[in-house]
């Protein structure tokens, strides 16, 4: 079977995707942190969800997403977090110059990893902490707490892995 050369993608409207994603996720995730911090106490709950699994807190955390190194007794945390978001940001750069058509899934997973990236970055910057507020929970088991623009991160990596993926279905290898 022949092999097709890939596909060359829509440069502007791959921009246009990652650019309104992230956006959007950045927007959503700014404006929710700034009502917890306006409406709730720091290390406080501020009101159930869903009773027995969901509420909304006012958590600030020193580490990355879902309390990776969320530890007082290091200092180092918010230099190391800036460095990988702007690493990332660098990288999610130079994954939307990439000269094939890798589908939709890859600029809305750039674009919610770039939201999820900046919105912390952010909060790292100005306050040196990132505030979490979604605290999911069963019984005494608690995930650690997070915010919009993790659940951006998470997400967007989602959709560069079915990407992924999927390219991989689409090309077929020489020798066969």
């Amino acid at each position: 079977m022949p092999r097709t050369a890939p596909a060359s993608p829509d440069m502007g409207r791959r921009y246009r995707i990652i650019i309104l994603s992230g956006l959007a996720v950045l927007l959503l995730d700014q404006l929710t942190k700034i009502w917890v911090q306006r409406s709730i106490p720091v290390w406080e709950k501020g009101f159930t969800v869903i009773p027995g699994f969901f509420d909304i807190v006012h958590i600030l955390n020193r580490g990355a997403a879902f309390g990776f190194l969320n530890r007082h007794d290091i200092d180092w945390q918010r230099p190391f977090f800036i460095v990988i978001s702007v690493l990332a940001l660098g990288l999610i750069a130079a994954l939307a110059r990439s000269k094939e058509d890798d589908g939709p899934f890859f600029a809305y997973g750039l674009g919610l990893i770039l939201g999820g990236a900046v919105g912390n970055l952010i909060d790292r910057v100005r306050l040196g902490v990132v505030v979490d507020f979604l605290d999911f929970y069963i019984g005494a088991w608690h995930w650690p707490a997070f915010n919009v623009a993790d659940m951006g991160i998470c997400l967007g990596a989602a959709g560069l892995l079915v990407s992924f993926y999927q390219r991989r279905g689409r090309h077929v290898p020489d020798h066969l």
